[in-house]
């Protein structure tokens, strides 16, 4: 890629934060509109996980390849036909005549945005190439992530009050085509000198793999979890994991290079992102049903009273940028894993008439950690892989996230189904404990392991898997 101005440098920056903004949008305005989309199509609770989780497991399955596709074929044309997909994906959600058709669309929107955020962030690296600047660019890209989860529930709770829950598709497709337009216009196209080769075995033992261990998780409470399909689905998962790591290391150019993983920085941001990002969509999931069907807000209310926690997020993530460009991910991380196990303790003694001022103190803090969390791991990701592979690097570090939103979804509803034993919001109330307490583990994994996976001997290993010796060719 030629070197750019310092304007160009920024264009092509805010073209690849259009994608982060309309998925990261995406993502809390279907939650914020889960209770009026089971009440329209008559959904369960399983219903509405599929709703989630069939996005996030395509997403997860198809990151790494549309990385190593965008290092081959050119990130920009990937990136505008990944914004294309997502945007017709959209538009057909907003009109699914039911569950099934929703739940189909999804997919096609999450074959579209898994070539979006993973590219759009390879975009960056090789743009904005001295690491400071990278740092700071990286930044602004998790300031995007705040402000559209900021947006997200008011923008969201306002159409679902006003129009119903499709109108929440409509509004990527606006953004969707002009950052088509403009992607032709000042994004350079750029490839990898030497591109990794397709790997269709291995795409399909991630699709097998994380797709059969989340449909056990997710129908495994109502079929029983010693029914024959469910054991089926952890054992299908099993093998389908076990023929892939051998699969893999004896490739010589594979989908998922394994050899990465001897970085321990690398390794703990993989770790990490599946972490936070199982706590973020497990607190939206189960945030949205509480608001809604325990407290009888409306989806407009519901948004506002969840506003404070994406205002946080959208401060501290440039704030949290800098500080890693400054200092390294070991103090973002460390405070990010305590606010995200100081915020479930006031959310895991929940009842139907839980004090405001209680959910603000968890609401807030979650905003706090969160939003100190991604710049770290995208950072570290990046940072410790060549920039000729900086698709890849960027598609694994996404693919932990959306690992972790899919487990999150399925582990903590799952949880919450199996405490179910009423219909009444009390009910629901006290079965979501377990689910904050979930959270609260989480956010002290994200501490342990930010401390563990950050010092100098961590560091060191991270040295050698990024040396020019320690490729595979």
């Amino acid at each position: 890629m030629p070197e750019l101005s310092r304007h160009r440098r920024q264009l092509v920056l805010a073209i690849c934060c259009m994608s982060l903004f309309i998925v990261g949008l995406d993502t809390t305005i279907v939650n914020i509109a889960l209770p009026s989309l089971r009440a329209d199509l008559d959904a369960s609770v399983s219903g509405l996980q599929w709703v989630i989780d069939a996005y996030t497991l395509v997403l997860a399955s198809l990151l790494v390849l549309a990385g190593s596709t965008a290092d081959r074929v050119g990130r920009r044309r990937t990136f505008q036909t990944g914004l294309a997909l997502f945007t017709t994906g959209s538009l057909l959600c907003s009109v699914a005549p039911g569950l099934g058709w929703l739940i189909f669309f999804r997919t096609l929107q999450a074959v579209g945005g898994s070539m979006l955020n993973p590219v759009a962030m390879s975009i960056i690296t090789n743009t904005f190439t001295e690491p400071r600047d990278r740092a700071r660019a990286i930044g602004v890209w998790g300031g995007v992530v705040g402000l559209s989860m900021a947006l997200g529930p008011v923008l969201g709770g306002g159409l679902v009050a006003a129009l119903g829950w499709r109108s929440i598709f409509w509004i990527n497709v606006p953004v969707g085509l002009a950052a088509i337009a403009l992607a032709a216009v000042f994004v350079p196209e750029s490839r990898a000198a030497r591109p990794r080769r397709l790997d269709p075995v291995g795409q399909l033992l991630v699709l097998v793999l994380l797709a059969a261990v989340t449909f056990g998780i997710i129908e495994g409470p109502a079929a029983g979890w010693t029914a024959p399909e469910i054991i089926g689905c952890f054992a299908l998962g099993a093998v389908a994991l076990g023929v892939l790591i051998p699969y893999e290391n004896g490739r010589a150019q594979p989908l998922l290079d394994l050899h990465v993983f001897r970085s321990v920085p690398f390794t703990g941001a993989a770790l990490i992102a599946v972490c936070a990002f199982g706590a973020l969509a497990g607190f939206l999931f189960l945030n949205a049903l509480y608001l809604q069907d325990v407290r009888g807000l409306s989806a407009l209310h519901a948004g506002f009273w969840t506003l404070p926690m994406a205002l946080v997020t959208a401060i501290v993530a440039p704030l949290s940028g800098r500080i890693v460009g400054a200092r390294g991910p070991r103090l973002p991380l460390a405070l990010a894993g305590t606010a995200i196990a100081l915020a479930m303790v006031p959310l895991t003694r929940l009842t139907a008439s839980t004090p405001i001022w209680q959910l603000m103190i968890g609401y807030v803090l979650f905003g706090f950690g969160f939003g100190m969390v991604n710049a770290p791991i995208t950072n570290t990701a990046v940072s410790g892989m060549p920039r000729a592979q900086a698709g890849v690097a960027a598609a694994i570090a996404s693919t932990s996230r959306q690992v972790g939103a899919a487990l999150g979804v399925a582990v903590i509803g799952a949880v919450v189904a199996s405490g179910l034993d009423g219909p009444s919001a009390g009910h629901f109330a006290r079965a979501s404990r377990a689910g904050w307490w979930i959270m609260a583990g989480c956010g002290v994994a994200v501490l342990v392991l930010g401390l563990v996976t950050t010092g100098a001997r961590a560091r060191a290993t991270a040295a050698r898997v990024e040396s020019p010796e320690a490729v595979p060719a």
